[in-house]
């Protein structure tokens, strides 16, 4: 009797294998933010919000009713979880959003998306049967988002690094209730609708930094997400003066001891990141380069540039000098209108706040956290829009729009709530504008001088641009007011709409060698 042939073994497709590269820290802290605002979301709502909102709405029914509104939430998380889990398991690339190509990350944006904007309908029911339904919503989109983090640990992470991630994904469910407690009653003092607004935002900004964290492989992906942390710092830092204020005429000085701490976090994430690979070719090169020079030997136009000084470089070239020039009057722009216009949003607003007999520094808080909630939509919006039709058409849209918002804002404005809304949609285009830095400019410049071109052009203009708020402070006291005062700064937005055209469009072009 003959042997039967032995079957192969049948080798695993690559999106089953099991993972054997280490996970970075960067991609662990992205995950564990991304599970705190979802933890946040979830229990600071039932534990604290949700009494509150029914007890204003029936105090004599108030047990019963959130006893109905648990209920039905936890029917909805039995439900959406699995579901949502199935449809992230089947989702192909074909339905991938913009660069957002990974199966679990478009469904952790979305469900996060959706669940913030059902809190905010949430925030304003006055009925049980309204609170019920849209609690059941968020828990639907919540429960979601749940299943797509829970996947990326196996999908990710090695079994030998597994035990360690886990704990650090799971100590933010704890952490989660604690820091959303502290936020709705001792920073908004109980407020519902507030409580509702803020934990809504940081449920979705802070999945944000994990989703775009998966466009790493794409220069794109990395330098939106540069943007959206500028961002997001900028309003973690006005929901922080909005409790630190509090501490008396020595505040500022807590602000500052506070600020070291992302100094410090910038320091271990910075230890797990590489340097390029094309970096590290040209370096090798500039040091061959180098070396024929001292030795006297003759080099060509490629090997002068390698060794020429690089700010010297951005003006030697002519394409490159053309380049920085253009860059440089778009950047002014950017910067000179930002810190000239931008800067004076919370102290306008909290002027129209004084007008009305509410409280000034209260509504400056809560116009900063508008405004730069309104920036991280802008910062990441522009990259997506910037890959989609083009970096040229995307950037003269928001230096027009960006004009267009500014009599929005400080002339035909004046109801606060209203005021808040159109800071964020200023910011959208004001702030948000700043990605066309990151998104655009190392399209633009050689390998060999990439850092100092990106770095000249982006601060060189602040010496001039730091006229800007002095001159407004000028023009506010002339104009006796800011409204005056900012429709004349915003001029400064036609520079930059006339210089875009004259930059080439570099969107789907590979990087200058």
């Amino acid at each position: 009797m003959t042997n039967q042939p032995v079957q192969e073994e049948q080798a695993v497709p690559l999106a089953l294998a099991e993972p054997t590269v280490h996970v970075k820290k960067g991609w662990i802290t992205g995950l564990s933010l991304a599970s705190l605002g979802m933890w946040m979301a979830s229990l600071t709502p039932i534990q604290v919000i949700l009494p509150l909102q029914l007890q204003n709405i029936d105090s004599a029914h108030k047990i019963q009713a959130l006893a109905i509104v648990s209920g039905v939430g936890a029917v909805a998380s039995v439900l959406a979880t699995p579901l949502a889990g199935a449809l992230s398991d089947r989702t192909t690339p074909a339905f991938g959003f913009a660069r957002l190509r990974g199966r679990r990350h478009r469904w952790t944006l979305v469900m996060a998306l959706l669940g913030a904007i059902s809190m905010l309908f949430l925030a304003h029911q006055t009925t049980v049967a309204g609170v019920a339904v849209f609690w059941v919503l968020f828990s639907a989109f919540q429960n979601g988002e749940y299943a797509s983090l829970s996947a990326a640990v196996p999908d990710h992470v090695p079994v030998r690094q597994r035990a360690t991630v886990a704990g650090w994904v799971g100590m933010p469910q704890a952490l989660g209730l604690v820091v959303g407690t502290v936020l709705v009653v001792l920073i908004l003092n109980s407020h519902v609708v507030p409580g509702y607004y803020l934990i809504a935002v940081l449920f979705f900004l802070l999945a944000i930094p994990f989703v775009l964290g998966s466009l790493r492989s794409t220069g794109t992906g990395t330098r939106m997400l540069m943007g959206l942390v500028l961002g997001i710092g900028f309003f973690l830092a006005s929901l922080i003066w909005l409790f630190v204020s509090g501490f008396g005429p020595d505040a500022w000085r807590y602000m500052f001891v506070i600020g070291i701490l992302p100094a410090l976090l910038t320091v271990w994430i910075r230890t797990s990141i590489d340097e390029s690979h094309a970096w590290q070719s040209v370096d090798a090169q500039r040091k061959d380069a180098q070396a024929r020079k001292d030795s006297g030997a003759t080099l060509n136009a490629h090997e002068q540039a390698l060794t020429r000084f690089t700010v010297a470089d951005l003006f030697v070239d002519p394409t490159t000098r053309r380049h920085t020039i253009i860059v440089f009057l778009m950047s002014l722009t950017t910067t000179l209108a930002w810190w000239g216009i931008s800067s004076w949003v919370p102290p306008y607003i909290a002027s129209v706040a004084a007008k009305a007999g509410q409280p000034a520094a209260q509504w400056a808080s809560y116009a900063g956290m508008a405004y730069n909630f309104g920036a991280i939509l802008g910062y990441a919006s522009l990259g997506f829009l910037a890959d989609r039709f083009g970096r040229k058409p995307v950037v003269m849209i928001f230096f027009a729009l960006a004009f267009v918002m500014t009599p929005v804002l400080f002339l035909w404005t004046q109801d606060l709530t209203l005021l808040l809304v159109a800071a964020a949609v200023n910011a959208f285009f004001t702030l948000g504008q700043y990605s066309w830095m990151p998104v655009w400019l190392p399209e633009l410049f050689p390998t060999r001088s990439r850092a100092t071109g990106l770095a000249f052009t982006f601060n060189a203009p602040r010496f001039i641009a730091f006229l800007g708020p002095l001159y407004a402070g000028f023009l506010i006291t002339q104009f006796g007011g800011f409204s005056h005062a900012a429709m004349t700064i915003a001029c400064i937005y036609a520079l930059g709409f006339v210089c875009t055209p004259f930059l080439p469009e570099t969107n789907g072009k590979p990087l200058p060698a």
